[in-house]
Parts: structure tokens; sequence; C-alpha cells
């Protein structure tokens, strides 16, 4: 089953196609609001509820909205609480939309780092053309994108070894990418279809955009 879970952080008009291409629909908190302007009721709204206006909330129930209060000091983000609750309701793929932007630079990280937290879903960050999700050791990934998009390998938790890439303009051929470097950082695909494989540790495999015009 896939859920989308939408956080109150910048969409890009596109992202309204993963909501409607799911099967459940979730929002943290203020994200109620980008769904109330793709006129689309969630299945619930998780969290403390302190950047959902009242007038908002009371819009949501009116239109027969389930609302999940959480107090204010608790040991999660109301994204990763909607996560949880996507993965108990029974969903193995998760779409975060509105995960990255806005004020909050923290909200941000911690949301890029939920990819890393659990192994009992496919967990992704999407925002217009970009999605991130992880790789784990012993894992490979075909790439979607076409000729000429972007690809970024990040290392996380630790190094990332034996790192082997096809259909990429600059091959990794069994390489570590160390946790720290910026060495994987636009790439791009040149012969899809295009993959990834990692033998130990773990990568943030961004996908999506162009760079820009190499110069004659």
């Amino acid at each position: 089953m896939k859920a989308v879970v939408v956080a109150h952080g910048e969409v890009d008009p596109g992202d309204v196609a993963h909501v409607r291409g799911a099967d459940l629909v979730i929002a943290a908190d203020g994200g109620t609001l980008h769904l109330e302007a793709w006129g689309t009721l969630p299945h619930l709204v998780v969290g403390d509820l302190d950047s959902l206006p009242p007038e908002a909330r009371d819009r949501l129930v009116a239109a027969g909205g389930r609302v999940e209060l959480h107090p204010r000091e608790k040991d999660k983000t109301d994204t990763e609480i909607a996560v949880d609750r996507a993965v108990a309701l029974g969903a193995d793929e998760v779409v975060i939309v509105g995960a990255l932007g806005g004020p909050r630079i923290d909200h941000a990280i911690a949301n890029t780092l939920l990819l890393a937290g659990r192994a009992d879903a496919l967990i992704r960050l999407v925002r217009g053309p970009m999605s991130m999700r992880l790789l784990r050791g012993g894992e490979r990934l075909e790439l979607t994108g076409s000729e000429g998009e972007v690809v970024t390998l990040l290392a996380i938790g630790g190094d990332a070894l034996e790192v082997r890439t096809s259909g990429l303009r600059y091959p990794l051929t069994g390489e570590t990418l160390r946790l720290g470097s910026s060495r994987g950082v636009s790439n791009e695909i040149a012969a899809p279809p295009a993959s990834v494989g990692l033998g130990t540790g773990a990568l943030l495999v961004i996908e999506g955009g162009a760079l820009p015009p190499r110069q004659p």
C-alpha cells in the first residue's frame, strides 16, 4: 500500500500527483494546508496542531476529517509520527512531500534522516522532480531518470563501501564514498537505464533535475 505524508515545508505544484495516486494520505500538522489548497481531504491529520490555524482545523472537522492530537512536548516530530502511523496502517511505501524548505533547517535535516530510521517500508522524500531515498548495503537500485538527469550519492552513517554504478557519466567501480565527502555530488545519467549498487553501509540516492549546460 502506498501512503503519502504531507508535511508543512515547501511543496512543488507537481507534488499533488503523488497525493492523488496514494491509497492513504496523512497530513503532518500544517501539511493540512497544502492538501486544502489541492482540494484533498486527508484520511488522517496528526500532530500538535501548532501550525494549523483554528479556522483551518474547523474546516477540516466540518468536512469529516479525522484528527489525532499529540502533545506539543513529545519525542518525535509531527512528520515522524505521520510516517509511523502510515506504516502501522499497512503502508509498505511512504512518499513524503513538504519535507524540505522553510525556516526550520533542523526539520529539513531530521526529515531527511527519517529515510535511515526504518527498514520496514520504502520511504522517499520528493519535491518536484527531486526524489531521495536510502540504499542499504547489499542492495542495488535501478534509477528511473533519463539522460542528463542529476544523480547524487552521499554516504550516511559511515563510509559507503563497494559502490558500483552503471550508466553514469562518472562511474564508480567498487569504490568507497567517505562520510562527509562531497565526491558523490552532481553525477549524471549518461546511458539510461542507470543503476547503483552498494556493498556495505548506506547511501542517500538523490535523483532529479538537470545540470547547467556545459560551456563550449
